[in-house]
């Protein structure tokens, strides 16, 4: 059986002998809507780089404004958790996601991009608690050594949401038909903006809805007791005794595999983002934005798919050969797409998502190995390296706008090179020093 690498072992909080499968079940409800939400912006991205006539650089910004929120809210999150609390910290989270979602009715009103990005930006702080308070509490809501198994199938529901939000996107958001940059051109501008305010408006209804649906969530959060978990305090032996200084800074893997989910997120947000003007391009599959649209959730489908085949892997095989392996396909997968056309590259993208299914929850469970009080500050400290989905498709927008979407893919590539290798040391070295802990504890 490999050895989950999620959390330290420690007999001193609940839940960690006999998984909790009450709270498990609440958990993988807020993972199934963050993903779900995070996954709107790749119809959302298309619809308004067509509304604001955007190039591909200017589009990003959708994804720069909603993941740098992670490095700019992550820190207060963990500090929040260290004061709240986890159950309470992710009902403040969800409240907050709320009051983002609610933003969309003004901004789609005043047609102002700028009022789109400020609501993301909201949305996104309220996803970032979120991360930082569940993705720990489920890795300890059970045995450590079956913690990456059960991270994995917490995020499958987070893919499962990510899975249903295209087919939601192109139904309710991509329902107007809209003119040609050209003839945009042509409008005046009291004519542009109510041709915009228009298109814009196709978001009220989705948006509207999911704000309800998340207040509603936070209700029966904050109703339904969940166990306390003190995991943060007092579980290595020593860890906190006199003259004894740690820091996340000493500590090597969890610094690579901080990197590891900044260019993971980067790749797997980079190519979601371009998917359905990828797939619109004469020379792949030259399909309708609203048919190219659900094409996307066969990408994040195939992630969904991974997710529940890897929650079942990751307790036969270790870790890091899992990660390292699926790193290597994905990257090979992408080279495939770059260097082929027609529907032949559509499906070598596309099927990408598979082999990325693994790697967040891997690398976060990597990152977190033996971590004990200050597992907090460390979850912290990689949910702020989800910044990288805004940088790198930023980065990948502006080449893109320089040599064209499709050889811009060659950015994800080299992310998945660095993840490859840091699989397979990365893991490797986690997986010893639980063993370790393990050992000095008497953990058999």
């Amino acid at each position: 059986m490999a050895i989950g690498v999620g959390a330290p072992s420690s007999t001193q909080h609940s839940g960690t002998q006999h998984t909790d499968y009450r709270a498990m079940s609440i958990a993988t409800t807020l993972f199934f809507m963050w993903g779900f939400l995070t996954c709107l912006n790749d119809i959302l991205i298309p619809h308004l780089k067509a509304i604001f006539d955007l190039n591909y650089a200017q589009a990003m910004m959708v994804q720069f404004c909603f993941f740098s929120a992670y490095f700019i809210f992550a820190l207060p999150s963990g500090k929040l958790v260290e004061w709240r609390g986890y159950a309470q910290s992710m009902v403040i989270g969800v409240l907050v996601m709320a009051a983002g979602a609610f933003l969309f009715l003004p901004a789609s009103s005043a047609a102002s991009f700028g009022l789109f990005l400020t609501a993301l930006v909201i949305l996104a702080a309220g996803i970032t608690l979120l991360q930082v308070a569940a993705n720990p509490y489920v890795a300890h809501l059970g045995p450590p050594e079956t913690s990456s198994a059960r991270l994995n199938l917490a995020q499958a529901f987070n893919s499962f949401g990510t899975f249903i939000a295209p087919f939601f996107g192109s139904a309710l958001i991509l329902t107007a038909t809209q003119v040609s940059p050209e003839k945009m051109k042509s409008f005046s501008a009291e004519a542009l903006q109510a041709y915009r305010t228009v298109q814009a408006s196709s978001v009220r209804l989705p948006y509207i809805g999911i704000g309800v649906a998340l207040v509603l969530l936070a209700i029966a959060l904050a109703l339904v007791k969940l166990p306390p978990m003190d995991f943060t305090r007092d579980i290595r032996p020593g860890e906190l005794s006199e003259g004894t200084h740690d820091s996340i800074w000493k500590h090597p893997v969890l610094i690579a595999a901080a990197v590891g989910i900044f260019l993971y997120v980067g790749a797997e947000v980079s190519i979601g983002s371009f998917l359905v003007n990828y797939f619109a391009l004469p020379d792949i599959a030259n399909f309708t934005e609203k048919t190219a649209a659900k094409y996307v959730s066969l990408y994040w489908g195939g992630a969904m798919v991974g997710r529940f085949i890897g929650s079942w892997l990751l307790t036969k095989v270790r870790t890091s050969l899992v990660l390292g392996s699926a790193a290597v396909v994905a990257g090979a997968l992408v080279v495939a797409s770059i260097m082929l056309h027609g529907h032949t590259a559509m499906w070598a993208i596309l099927a990408v998502g598979l082999f990325n299914s693994v790697m967040f929850p891997s690398i976060f469970t990597v990152g977190l190995a033996g971590l004990g009080p200050l597992t907090s500050k460390g979850s912290s400290l990689m949910v702020q390296a989800i910044v990288g989905g805004a940088l790198i498709p930023l980065a990948e927008g502006h080449l893109a706008d320089k040599i064209g979407v499709h050889h811009a893919f060659v950015i994800p590539v080299v992310c998945y090179v660095y993840i490859a290798a840091f699989g397979y040391w990365g893991g490797a070295r986690a997986e010893r020093e639980i063993k370790e802990i393990e050992a000095a504890q008497g953990v058999v």
